[in-house]
């Protein structure tokens, strides 16, 4: 039997450690592998390695510097990594840097109390878009999202308002490197729709994921502007979509505009 036979998955032999030279390099592979961590509830070592593009051995020395600092955790019944506790401390006090969240709390309650909707609050970041957090319908079948969960633009409500906020080559540019991945029937795959789709977000102000993520659920969706007239935040309801029918749709996208308006102002924003 070999020594890579013998070598648990977990834990590689030791090599030689890395030049001084390379102390940007590490940096910068340390921050991938707590990326690929963020996306997985736990993953082998082998796998991290394979999806990371590096030697086995090289990404075994960062996790394990990783792990000294609880950035990530390693279990040792499976020989799994998984993202660490220090890495959420952190990455929550994002939110210390801004009062997006704080002001929109009251705001996202009575916009629960006026539609009887989840409400929910999301900021664009690479492409994407990041659910901060939500306030929930007291209907017992309702949407959820956990805060921190990440979602395509094009197939989202909020990500549809905040898409239609950017020029025509800034979406074009986000199309190359994302795409336009299907999730349901409903779901807009062709450029040109989402374009002619875009067009009219802007006119009216609001957008409409009408079952385009989730089969059975829809929603509504205003952006939310900065000092700088910029879409920094959307703010929606969303629910089954047996309660979002089209006269509720009219009902609800006044509300959310209404409360994205609200938003803007407690922030310092332009309306």
């Amino acid at each position: 039997m070999d020594d890579a036979t013998k070598r648990p998955r977990g834990r590689p032999r030791k090599t030689s450690s890395e030049s001084e030279g390379a102390t940007v390099l590490a940096l910068e592979r340390g921050l991938q592998l707590l990326g690929l961590l963020a996306r997985e509830r736990r993953i082998s070592l082998t796998e991290i390695a394979l999806r990371a593009g590096m030697p086995t051995s090289t990404a075994h020395r960062l996790l394990l510097t990783l792990r000294n600092h609880r950035f990530v955790d390693f279990d040792e019944s499976t020989q799994d990594w998984m993202i660490g506790v220090e890495a959420f401390r952190i990455g929550t006090g994002f939110l210390n840097r801004i009062d997006l969240e704080e002001a929109a709390h009251s705001i996202m309650r009575d916009l629960v109390a006026e539609t009887g909707e989840t409400a929910n609050l999301a900021i664009p970041d690479d492409g994407d878009v990041i659910f901060l957090s939500q306030a929930e319908s007291p209907n017992p079948i309702r949407a959820f999202f956990r805060p921190g969960t990440r979602s395509l633009m094009h197939a989202s409500g909020v990500g549809k308002a905040l898409l239609a906020r950017l020029s025509r080559e800034e979406v074009e540019a986000l199309l190359q490197r994302k795409g336009l991945p299907q999730f349901t029937d409903r779901t807009i795959t062709r450029p040109d729709h989402l374009f002619a789709e875009l067009e009219r977000i802007r006119g009216q102000g609001w957008s409409f994921d009408d079952e385009e993520r989730y089969v059975g659920m829809r929603c509504v969706a205003a952006p939310v502007f900065g000092a700088r007239d910029e879409a920094v935040a959307a703010i929606s309801v969303s629910g089954p979509s047996a309660r979002f029918t089209d006269p509720k749709i009219s009902d609800f996208s006044a509300a959310v505009r209404r409360s994205a308006a609200r938003l803007t102002e407690a922030i310092g924003g332009t309306v």
